[in-house]
């Protein structure tokens, strides 16, 4: 994929989102220039309408350095990014947004704050993470999840993973999304508990435990993203060469799949927390303005899908 197709599909992102209302969003601690930066211009495109939350002395020197206009926009000043964080969540709590965003303080510390089982933003499904990327060889986006939340996902962890994806994946304009539940290999074998997850987790959507997309699994990578890899191996599905989402079996390998995916094959990715009272932004230090944009407009048309369906 040249740059051309690159610009052409961030452009119809954004373009899906014009006319659609703006969602308040609260950026926690947005205390660095592409934190604040990616709040002001998504502002500004009309994505989100942006609650900053952190020291405001430092905001406004960031602002003043990065020649930023804050003009207009609410900041609530906390003293530090522990207090940003919590107050962030807070806000949500109290309905004064539908979007969380992470500025410039460690993911860690954000999500300390947004999985408290006291004041956080849980509910009753698993919280996870999902990775939207757009590669070159591929074509069109995938989602991987989980590469940041659940460490070692039970089966029933992967349910709510799975439909967590599914339904940001039909939010996206999919209608029924492909799902393939990766594993090291395509057989299935009790000494390899991924595989047999898999397994359970196709079952399970036959039987309307997850709904909304067709599964398959286990596929090793390669059979999942190429057909003719599936067909030497025997391999007949409508998942393989065409899948929309990878689930993968623990946190290790979505994280290195993930990364894989962006710096070897120049990919460029959206990261989401999903299954929390509201959609959160989890971006990380090294994306781009442009990705953190992106991020916005996905996140924002997962609100008005949840909108709609309320």
């Amino acid at each position: 994929m040249n740059r051309d197709d690159a610009a052409g599909k961030y452009e119809r992102l954004l373009e899906r989102c014009r006319g659609l209302e703006p969602i308040a969003t609260v950026v926690a601690h947005p205390c660095d220039e592409p934190a604040l930066a990616a709040a002001v211009e998504a502002g500004r495109k009309g994505l989100i309408a942006p609650i900053l939350v952190g020291p405001a002395a430092r905001i406004a020197a960031v602002a003043k350095a990065g020649g930023l206009e804050l003009d207009g926009m609410r900041i609530v000043d906390v003293p530090h990014s522990h207090a940003a964080a919590a107050r962030a969540v807070a806000l949500i709590l109290d309905g004064e947004a539908e979007l969380l965003m992470k500025g410039s303080l460690h993911s860690d510390e954000f999500l300390s704050a947004v999985l408290s089982r006291e004041n956080g933003l849980r509910t009753g499904r698993r919280i996870s993470h999902v990775y939207l990327v757009d590669l070159p060889a591929y074509h069109k986006g995938l989602i991987v999840t989980d590469a940041a939340i659940n460490i070692a996902p039970t089966l029933e962890d992967k349910v709510d993973i799975c439909q967590n994806a599914i339904d940001l994946a039909i939010a996206l304009g999919i209608e029924r999304p492909k799902v393939a539940i990766l594993g090291a290999v395509e057989t299935v074998s009790s000494k390899m508990p991924a595989t047999v997850d898999a397994a359970a987790l196709c079952k399970m959507a036959e039987r309307g435990q997850i709904r909304g997309a067709v599964l398959d699994g286990p596929l090793a990578f390669d059979n999942a993203l190429s057909r003719q890899a599936a067909e030497m191996k025997g391999i007949r599905s409508e998942v393989s060469g065409d899948p929309d989402i990878l689930v993968v079996p623990d946190l290790e390998t979505g994280n290195i799949l993930a990364k894989l995916l962006s710096f070897l094959s120049g990919a460029e990715g959206v990261g989401l927390v999903l299954g929390a009272r509201v959609p959160i932004l989890l971006t990380s230090r090294v994306d781009s303005i442009r990705s953190r944009i992106a991020s916005c407009a996905v996140a924002m048309l997962a609100v008005h899908a949840r909108r709609r369906a309320a």
